[in-house]
């Protein structure tokens, strides 16, 4: 099967000649077609030249060039889209993954998987601004999704076309890959790969993405769970809120006929209001959200599930025998 490696590359010119000889030099060992697709996420330091003159050594090298910087995710989604490989493998450029692991992947991927993640369990990074984030992120993301994971933030992944043609990313959700396609049907496994410390250039991550990784995961939960049918969610909080209102309500009368004389003053009456107010706006996002659900799958031919293999399907219909229905 084809192999495609993509590697997003933001400001990584020192590490791009390594990086390619690495690379090249792994392909060249696996027997397969390769083409090693790079994507140049509006580098400012020279790094667009040195891409293009690899591009033009080397026929199997493909570059692709934002007008600015867009981000990780989008890198990554351009790249995994414009890919052409049966398999498709990502890796970033500052060499702290290392290429010598996708063998590895592969034949894990060989045994009937989709998707297979890596597991940075030697990390070669900063403690308190690196591995300490990325550990607690990583133990939220599995308890909130119920994905059994260890290292999401491992770009180390080889995955088949298909799988990757489905997933649209945004934001900071390229490390939620593993989780997208699981929620897909795709079989995902992980292995332990390799890990080496930064030698050139400076990290692109810090403590701020960690926020932004947590506002993602929010996105993905209601992704899983509710995105096909949101009135599940908007529905389930305008009943509490409705039921929180009846009682409320119910505990004003109690205490009227009991010789309150203030109702306008009840905090309770105040509640009462507020909640049934609460729960019919609730109602109403569940109603928009189902009918933006079915614009969307309707307006773009998209459906709400993955076909993963059809049988026959390719044969004409069989002639009737009508001996067979006598």
């Amino acid at each position: 099967m084809s192999l495609s490696i993509v590697i997003p590359v933001y400001n990584e010119l020192e590490n791009i000649r390594p990086l390619y000889s690495a690379v090249s030099g792994v392909c060249h060992t696996l027997g397969r077609d390769y083409e090693i697709v790079l994507v140049d996420d509006g580098s400012t330091d020279g790094s667009s030249a040195a891409l293009d003159e690899l591009a033009e050594g080397d026929a199997a090298v493909k570059v692709v060039h934002f007008r600015r910087n867009f981000g990780q995710t989008a890198a990554m989604n351009a790249g995994m889209h414009l890919a052409s490989g049966d398999i498709i493998v990502t890796l970033d450029a500052d060499l702290q993954n290392d290429p010598a692991d996708i063998p590895r992947l592969l034949a894990k991927l060989d045994e009937g998987y989709d998707l297979v993640h890596g597991w940075r369990r030697e990390r070669h990074d900063a403690l308190v601004r690196r591995k300490i984030p990325s550990r607690i992120a990583n133990w939220l993301i599995s308890r909130t999704t119920g994905f059994p994971v260890h290292d999401l933030g491992c770009t180390l992944k080889a995955m088949r076309r298909e799988i990757a043609q489905e997933l649209q990313l945004y934001g900071e959700m390229h490390r939620f890959i593993p989780i997208l396609a699981h929620w897909r049907g795709a079989r995902c496994a992980e292995v332990v790969t390799r890990h080496h410390p930064r030698k050139f250039g400076t990290s692109k991550y810090g403590l701020s993405r960690t926020l932004r990784v947590v506002l993602d995961l929010i996105t993905v939960k209601y992704l899983i769970e509710y995105q096909t049918s949101p009135m599940k969610l908007f529905g389930g909080f305008g009943l509490a809120s409705l039921a929180t209102g009846g009682l409320a309500g119910l505990a004003t009368v109690v205490m009227k006929l009991g010789g309150a004389i203030d109702m306008t003053g009840n905090p309770l009456l105040l509640l009462t209001v507020f909640a049934v107010l609460a729960g019919l706006q609730f109602f109403v996002l569940g109603m928009l959200g189902e009918v933006s659900v079915r614009t969307y799958y309707e307006s773009q031919g998209k459906q709400p599930y993955s076909v993963r293999s059809t049988r026959n399907f390719d044969r004409p219909l069989s002639q009737r025998d009508d001996r067979l229905v006598a």
